[in-house]
């Protein structure tokens, strides 16, 4: 097979480190890959693409903020791009995020349809299907099931001066449903059902958890408690690529208030303006790239709190989990599945003192036994070697259906 996945970024973040590790399993099973990016730079196994560049992205933003027409800019970036799509004559296209700032929807489409180029999309978040937003379950907004207008969130990503959610909303229904042969791939059961609630819902879902990979998320020893004078204190762990009220920032700083002088929450991932304003009870860092130290941060961890209000299966509560610490999570999208009864507990959104009674719910626990599994869990469902092959699976039944249609 000839994949070639399109993504906003290669090996870096979330996503991109998704598409990096489908590549990796494409190449292992002797396919070819190659992967599309906008933004950034990126070094990666798979053949590389770039769409575009950060002139690009920073015209293709001032586009989305003076129109709230993203997606809809870029055209020559992405006129170049399919040139280069051309020479290669992919046998199926592995959308990711399009959202981004660095594609043109239409001429993308026009291009599939074109020359009827099976397509499986993951959706990572709920922009595929609205009218403007990324998620909409903290505002209860129902407007996507029939059809978007009058958008409360337009000034939210990609942010907007303007509303243009309505004809943003008929023009993404008219280019994702014109596709004959897609499936959609979705990490969480919440996404999934969202889907069959959308203009999307007759293509067929696949509902796969993300994975990490386990040789390098596991239960490590470090120096850091002795680094970071800790003591013997318990640390409460939060991540995060990028830092927002959305992510908890608020509620960890509600938290450290209220939890006694045994804990010390540290946060990982925040940039210079919110380490300054961070109280002196929290150690705050910086976003790291070392997957070493993250997982001896994670090691260390009494307790992953992911306050998240928005979210689809954040990876961060399986990082956790694949280190052996116990998560609490808010009730939110998809964040819940990751756990069970024997590896955390789920509290709702904005309870500070839901978190508190979690953590005492916790310490009642063996912790040895509540470590181990966690561990278990991240095994059994979260193993980077059996979960990205449901992806080199779906490929192969796509483009098996492909065949038999011709």
């Amino acid at each position: 097979m000839k994949i070639l996945q399109i993504n906003a970024v290669a090996n870096s973040g979330s996503t991109g480190r998704i598409a990096e590790e489908i590549g990796n399993v494409l190449l292992a099973h002797g396919h070819e890959s190659y992967i599309a990016y906008g933004r950034g730079n990126a070094t990666s196994a798979s053949k590389l693409i770039k769409i575009g560049s950060q002139m690009d992205v920073y015209l293709h933003g001032a586009y989305t903020l003076l129109t709230d027409k993203h997606g809809f800019a870029s055209k020559k970036a992405t006129e170049n791009f399919i040139k280069e799509v051309e020479k290669i004559k992919p046998d199926l296209i592995a959308l990711h995020n399009l959202h981004g700032y660095y594609i043109h929807l239409p001429t993308l489409f026009a291009y599939i349809n074109m020359h009827k180029i099976p397509v499986v999309w993951t959706l990572f978040d709920c922009w595929a299907f609205t009218g403007h937003c990324t998620y909409f379950d903290d505002i209860n907004c129902k407007k996507w099931e029939s059809h978007c207008e009058k958008c409360p969130k337009h000034k939210r990503y990609p942010s907007s001066w303007v509303d243009n959610s309505f004809d943003n909303f008929e023009a993404k229904q008219d280019l994702f449903t014109s596709v004959k042969k897609m499936e959609l791939i979705t990490h969480s059961q919440w996404l999934g059902d969202l889907v069959k609630k959308s203009f999307l819902k007759n293509y067929t879902v696949h509902v796969t958890p993300s994975a990490i990979n386990l040789d390098l998320f596991k239960p490590l020893q470090s120096k850091l408690r002795d680094c970071y004078e800790l003591g013997d204190k318990k640390v409460v762990l939060g991540c995060a690529s990028t830092w927002s009220n959305r992510k908890g920032y608020m509620d960890f700083v509600e938290l450290s208030k209220k939890l006694s002088n045994d804990y010390q929450i540290v946060m990982i991932g925040l940039n210079t303006k919110e380490l300054n304003a961070l109280p002196d009870n929290i150690i705050g860092l910086e976003r790291t790239e070392s997957v070493q130290e993250l997982a001896q941060w994670y090691s260390l961890a009494h307790i992953f709190v992911n306050p998240t209000s928005q979210d689809n299966f954040p990876t961060t509560n399986l990082e956790a989990l694949a280190c052996g610490t116990p998560v609490i999570t808010y009730n939110t999208g998809g964040s819940p599945e990751a756990i069970d009864k024997e590896t955390g507990l789920v509290v709702e959104k904005g309870s500070i003192s839901g978190i508190l009674k979690a953590i005492e719910e916790l310490e009642k626990r063996d912790y040895e036994q509540l470590s181990e599994a966690c561990r278990a869990r991240a095994e059994l469902l979260f193993d980077k070697k059996i979960r990205y092959l449901d992806y080199l699976n779906i490929f192969q039944e796509m483009l098996n259906k492909k065949h038999v249609k011709n």
